[in-house]
């Protein structure tokens, strides 16, 4: 048995695959940062509070708060998306929309993100080996 045959790691691997070709993408926007009229691209991101609003729609819980002191529920919290801005960067000399700033923020997320799976990818691993008697 493989570990491609387990669910956390095909999750794993299925996001590793993800931020590699985002990585690539990113480096495309970088490589044309002077290509006059280019208009920089991304991969579109998994909305996972959606997929979680899909899963979660038929068992709704419901919170009561009976003390001032207890946090809000959903609903009554204000979504952050509708006070955050987007940030706008200027347009390049030579006509095209690529902000090097916002691609080396967008890169290094990335790369944390990545560095992140493949540290989960290895713990789990390690849980495995040390549930099978072969730990480190």
């Amino acid at each position: 048995m493989t570990t491609q045959n387990i669910g956390l790691f095909k999750a794993l691997n299925a996001k590793m695959q993800y931020l590699d070709m985002r990585q690539k993408v990113l480096a495309q926007n970088v490589a044309n940062a002077d290509t006059p009229g280019y208009v920089p691209k991304d991969l579109t991101k998994v909305d996972f509070g959606r997929v979680l609003q899909n899963v979660t729609r038929e068992n709704r819980v419901l919170v009561d708060t009976t003390s001032p002191m207890h946090m809000p529920s959903p609903n009554q919290v204000e979504d952050p998306k509708n006070r955050a801005a987007k940030l706008v960067y200027e347009v390049a000399p030579v006509g095209n929309e690529v902000s090097l700033e916002e691609q080396m923020i967008k890169t290094s997320q990335n790369t944390m993100d990545y560095n992140l799976m493949t540290t989960l990818y290895q713990k789990n691993v390690n849980l495995l080996r040390t549930a099978i008697g072969t730990g480190r």
